[in-house]
């Protein structure tokens, strides 16, 4: 298929990202420089995110069998480019404080980067599994970067390992389907089973259950959970903030872009599986969260259980309840998350990341920002009101009530009662009285110094959070926008 200047201008954001990858190598190459090297990252990220308007004119528009850009895509890159730009300033700061060499980062970065916008516009098989492990595999480069550490490298093993097995299970099952169907193209399949033809029922049902084994991984929700703690625990903070928003919620807004329109959605089957998932994703989340003492460990079930609760607005009766309710969310999951990984990042130390739940304690009376920035993200998580964290949950609670799927309601009414716990958990500690007026001594050496635009983009995220909490209405009508125009 011949691609003419508007599929070009379609997947602008694309091509800056993947280009700015190439001109970080060729930099590296030249001179080793990790300011330069962060500076061109960023850059790179601002122009993809600054297209996003001028696309607008050009939308809807499928660019060869494999992509479909459309307002639902176009706003799900935006997310990606935002958060990647989040995590790039975040992680200079974070690297400087760290041996060794740093310029690579930001190449897996972009990759990374540009496998999850990949995804996020993804309408054929082959386009979605090439994103898919573009993510995935610098995702285990760069969760082993500070290779120094036990914990990096052990995580980044295991990370590969088990994503390599979930890819296998996917792998298998857009086999299974394109055995049957004769198509890679998700629309054709789609229509394939609308229209009722003929086809071996046992044989779809196994690629049913591959691929939601095989997603389930990628999402973190039980019972294919057991990679979450330690990744998120062995990761640098920086990329484990990146794990948690960009790897999650690319492959979330691929599975609700197609679940509607796929062979999932003719078998009540599918909602009976995805029911249990969240039911126990929910439980499990919440209920081992209550046992750790690792804050970093405490974030990683937490998701777990916010991946359940995002399963109850994707079991909404109709798409657009569920885009709705599901992007909103995920917003205010990204923003939460960032945050709450952005303070770990600017606390931690050489050496090691600053996780413990004693690293924390007295926090408010050294340095009184940082607390108050992380108790907002913490209270947002756990659903208070006046957070983007508490509209995010009403939707979700709104999806699922008009949708009358009252046990998952609640369910998650009765894991985010005990959710709170805890978060308040942290809270208290981060108000304590401080070691040193209790005869004891801090865990954590402080950071010497946080600079002005770690400080700054902490502060605009807590803006965020709270604006979003307050006037959601604007995000709101955006949302609704992209909900009507999905392609």
């Amino acid at each position: 298929m011949i691609m003419h200047g508007p599929d070009y201008l379609a997947i602008l954001p694309l091509i800056i990202t993947g280009g700015t990858s190439i001109l970080v190598m060729i930099g590296i190459a030249i001179r080793r420089s990790h300011q330069l090297a962060a500076l061109t990252t960023l850059a790179g990220f601002c122009a993809a995110f600054a297209t996003l308007w001028a696309i607008d004119s050009v939308l809807p528009r499928q660019v060869t069998p494999l992509l479909i850009v459309d307002r639902y895509g176009v706003f799900y890159i935006g997310l990606m480019l935002a958060a990647a730009i989040f995590v790039t300033l975040m992680s200079y700061e974070y690297l400087e404080r760290q041996a060794g060499f740093h310029e690579e980062y930001y190449v897996l970065l972009l990759l990374s980067a540009l496998g999850a916008e990949t995804i996020v516009i993804s309408s054929h098989f082959a386009s979605f599994f090439l994103g898919l492990e573009l993510l995935s595999v610098s995702l285990y480069a760069l969760t082993a970067y500070l290779r120094a550490r036990p914990l990096p490298l052990e995580a980044g093993l295991k990370y590969l390992i088990l994503a390599a097995s979930s890819a296998a299970f996917l792998l298998f099952g857009m086999a299974l389907i394109y055995s049957q169907t004769g198509s890679m193209e998700i629309g054709q399949i789609a229509d394939f089973f609308a229209h009722g033809q003929a086809y071996s029922r046992p044989i779809v049902s196994a690629a049913t259950a591959l691929f939601i084994t095989g997603i389930g991984f990628k999402l973190g929700v039980v019972p294919f959970h057991i990679w979450t703690p330690d990744i998120y625990e062995g990761a640098p903070a920086p990329v484990t903030a990146w794990v948690a928003t960009a790897s999650k919620g690319s492959i979330f807004a691929l599975l609700v872009r197609y679940f509607y329109g796929s062979w999932w959605h003719h078998w009540s089957g599918t909602y009976l599986v995805f029911t249990i998932i969240a039911i126990a994703s929910m439980f499990a989340g919440n209920i081992l969260a209550l046992l750790q003492s690792n804050v970093k460990r405490v974030l990683a079930y937490s998701s777990i259980a916010h991946l359940g609760y995002l399963l109850v607005a994707f079991q909404a009766a109709t798409q657009a309840l569920a885009v709705e309710a599901v992007t909103f969310y995920l917003v205010a999951y990204f923003i939460t998350t960032l945050g709450a990984f952005g303070v770990i990042t600017v606390l931690s130390p050489t050496g090691r990341d600053a996780d413990s739940i004693d690293d924390y304690r007295g926090l408010f009376w050294r340095r009184p920002a940082l607390a108050l920035i992380f108790t907002a993200m913490l209270l947002s998580l756990a659903g208070i009101p006046l957070t983007a964290g508490f509209i995010g949950k009403f939707y979700i609670l709104a999806a699922g009530t008009s949708s009358n799927i009252w046990t998952l309601v609640l369910v998650l009414i009765a894991t985010s009662v005990v959710g709170l716990y805890y978060y308040l958990r942290i809270v208290v500690a981060l108000f304590a009285t401080p070691e040193a007026e209790v005869g004891g001594t801090a865990i954590v050496p402080a950071v010497s110094a946080i600079s002005v635009e770690s400080q700054s983009i902490l502060w605009l995220l807590t803006a965020l959070l709270i604006w979003f909490g307050v006037y959601p209405e604007q995000l709101l009508e955006l949302i609704r926008s992209v909900a009507s125009r999905i392609g």
